[in-house]
């Protein structure tokens, strides 16, 4: 024994001692034994030994279905599926080939499973064994299997339809910070393998159909095999062989339609069950016998039947008495509950009164104010909740994603939530607590926005779009394609939020650059110039200084994603100057060819209006007394000012070209604080700001005087 224990196995003979992979074996084993089975003849007690497998297999699949909570517990179903199958159709071939040969000799020929089935379940009568047989494939083919591969089919579909929604409120849930990225993977992986394992249920509910209706013709070719065989080579008189070759492809039958009746019993269990923390015992105990009242209906029903004459009234009034026994023993366990619950409340609530006088304000009695609000009334609710098929929460996610991209820094997530006080069909969007922005979207309705060139009137209800007051009408969706036709510029009510929630977002940028999204850039790029940003903060600048200089930057529009380019300039210009304004005004220059492209994309000549030389002069007379607020410009001139930019900018729209006012770089910030609360879509640039490579055209003077 010490002599044995020391010797050493080869290193392949050791891999395959090993527990893991002897069970790796046993896929290689029984397809070469499902093999061996279809082309190697076995005697009478292994085909014994392969039948009584195959019950105890559907049993135990039948089993493990019952006691699964969810499909994906029982992940190889659909290989069980097709292994048991091919099980059954190799055993169908080794017991044709016995029943062919030995036939003959008698019942027993095939074995004794066969011949057991054969008289024990049929009585030894070849037509019962026949109607009996008809009716278990007819069973299986056109209800049970038929049912089964129609839910799988179903289920694969609407699996594959839901994945990209469950994958984007997996995403939503992780960019709202609701679960981890090792949550969010998991979460993912669950989701493929379930479309893969409806997907996988659908292509196997097929091969256990057409194992029904092998099942089917291999019974007759071996009734009429048998018959030829009998009689023929044999001798046998023709009742004989009737009747001893029908019962052994009758019995042999049977012994594969019972173990397939049972799997697809299982498969059918597994693809309609809806998945909660029961198994489906529990779930059907207590879903279909947790009323008492259906159980009094039901016994008063079947008593009643109960006393019909000629009815068996025994049977109907024992059955009666036994559900009226359960409704009234679940009615006085339900009260016995419903007391022990009220009992014990009763006696919390003066604890709890108790500790709520005792209890006394705290911070966790603060809640902290979004940055983002969003607030639907109940008839938009259908819009962001993703179980009704909502796509704003897709939409919304999608304009984060490019704002982050055309801005340069991520905005804060948008927090939904319903208000009932909201008119129904009203949307409130908040930023830090406060209103900014409010509309109405009608869901299941189109809005036909008239962008200046539509013709014709529309049914509806006249408005105005929330983003940009533009004139719109509200139609319903049959008169879609008519708006379209006109001119009009056609949104679904979803859209219309989304866009009015991105306006809102681009136009309040600085206010969402708030002092950790400041340190988020600065964080990332750290990552590729550690170096620069180490020298810059808080060396040279504090954090407060460039979150200034950056929210002044996005207050007038200009987009802060270089930020390579606006650290530099503030590391060279910073130990001349901490002013954030001065800082602001040397950064644009630096920033000046993306100013300017972002305004005249791909132009070489830049259409702009400018000041007359009058009024100029009069401005830094204004701006040299009263210092860079401006606050001395005479009222009447801040006036004539806002009027006459006012119609040069109404000209420059209406010849399609951005309203660009050139100035001195001294007047620069003066001007575009002063216009921007009249003329936000009038962008001041200076003289200092335009590349060289750009040609400039005049086409307007401000506070030019009339000839």
């Amino acid at each position: 024994m010490n002599a044995l224990s020391n010797v050493k196995l080869p290193p392949w003979l050791q891999s395959l001692a090993s527990s893991q992979n002897k069970a790796s074996l046993a896929a290689p084993v029984l397809i070469i034994m499902l093999l061996a089975m279809m082309i190697l003849p076995l005697p009478a007690f292994v085909l014994d030994l392969f039948f009584s497998f195959n019950i105890a297999l559907s049993v135990i699949v039948l089993l493990t279905a019952l006691y699964t909570i969810k499909p994906l517990d029982f992940m190889s179903f659909p290989t069980i599926l097709l292994v048991s199958t091919m099980l059954r159709l190799s055993l169908n071939v080794a017991s044709t080939r016995i029943v062919l040969t030995e036939g003959h000799t008698g019942a027993d020929a095939a074995g004794k499973v066969i011949e057991a089935f054969g008289h024990f379940l049929i009585g030894g009568n070849y037509t019962v064994g026949i109607v009996v047989f008809i009716i278990l494939t007819i069973i299986n083919f056109v209800v049970v299997t038929k049912g089964a591969g129609r839910i799988a089919e179903v289920g694969a579909r609407f699996a594959l339809d839901a994945m990209p929604g469950k994958q984007m409120a997996i995403d939503a849930d992780l960019n709202a910070g609701l679960i981890g990225e090792a949550e969010a993977k998991k979460r993912r992986s669950e989701v493929s393998m379930e479309a893969e394992f409806y997907g996988a249920m659908d292509g196997a509910s097929k091969y256990v159909r057409g194992d029904a209706v092998a099942g089917i013709l291999v019974t007759v070719i071996n009734v009429v095999g048998g018959l030829l065989v009998g009689v023929i080579q044999h001798d046998m008189p023709f009742a004989d062989a009737t009747k001893n070759y029908t019962l052994l492809a009758i019995g042999d039958g049977l012994v594969a339609q019972i173990p397939s009746l049972i799997i697809s019993i299982a498969a059918g269990i597994v693809v309609s069950r809806v998945a909660n923390d029961q198994d489906i015992g529990g779930q059907l105990v207590g879903e279909l016998f947790a009323k008492p009242e259906v159980l009094y209906i039901t016994a008063g029903i079947i008593g009643g039947m109960g006393l019909i004459p000629g009815m068996p009234n025994l049977v109907f009034l024992a059955l009666a008495g036994a559900l009226g026994g359960s409704a009234y023993l679940m009615s006085k366990k339900k009260v016995s509950k419903v007391a022990a619950e009220t009992a014990a409340a009763e006696a919390a609530a003066p604890a709890a009164a108790a500790a709520a006088e005792q209890e006394e304000a705290s911070w966790q009695d603060i809640m902290p104010v979004d940055t983002l609000g969003l607030e639907v009334g109940y008839r938009l609710i259908p819009l962001v909740d993703k179980t009704q098929g909502g796509e704003l929460l897709k939409r919304i996610k999608g304009i984060r994603k490019k704002f982050a991209q055309e801005v340069g820094f991520l905005a804060p997530p948008v927090h939904i939530r319903d208000n009932l006080e909201l008119k129904p069909s009203a949307y409130r969007i908040a930023l830090k607590g406060v209103e900014v922005g409010a509309g109405e979207a009608f869901n299941g309705q189109f809005l036909a926005i008239n962008p200046g060139m539509a013709t014709g009137t529309l049914q509806g209800m006249v408005t105005t779009d929330p983003a940009f007051g533009l004139p719109a009408v509200w139609i319903d969706a049959s008169l879609r394609d008519q708006a379209q036709g006109l001119g009009y510029t056609v949104v679904d009510a979803g859209t219309v939020v989304a866009t009015h929630l991105n306006h809102l977002i681009t136009t309040h940028a600085s206010e969402l650059l708030g002092r950790a999204e400041v340190q988020s850039l600065l964080d990332h790029l750290g990552k590729e110039s550690p170096k620069l940003v180490e020298d810059l903060v808080p060396k040279m600048v504090s954090i407060s200084t460039l979150q200034k200089v950056l929210q002044n930057l996005l207050t007038e529009g200009v987009h802060i994603r270089d930020m390579r380019t606006i650290i530099e300039t503030l590391a060279e210009h910073a130990v001349h100057t901490q002013d954030p304004g001065d800082l602001t005004a040397l950064v644009r220059i630096a920033l000046g060819r993306a100013i300017v492209q972002q305004l005249f994309p791909g132009a070489g000549e830049l259409s702009v209006m400018t000041l007359d030389n009058r009024l100029e002069r009069l401005l830094m007379q204004a701006l040299a007394a009263s210092g860079p607020d401006g606050a001395g410009i005479e009222p009447g001139l801040a006036d004539t000012i806002a009027q006459q930019a006012a119609s040069a900018t109404q000209q420059q729209e209406a010849l399609g070209l951005t309203p660009v006012l050139l100035v001195p770089g001294p007047l620069r910030a003066l001007l575009s604080r002063f216009l921007r609360r009249s003329l936000p879509q009038l962008k001041v640039l200076s003289h200092a700001e335009i590349p060289e490579s750009k040609t400039i055209r005049v086409t307007a003077l401000v506070g030019q005087q009339p000839a």
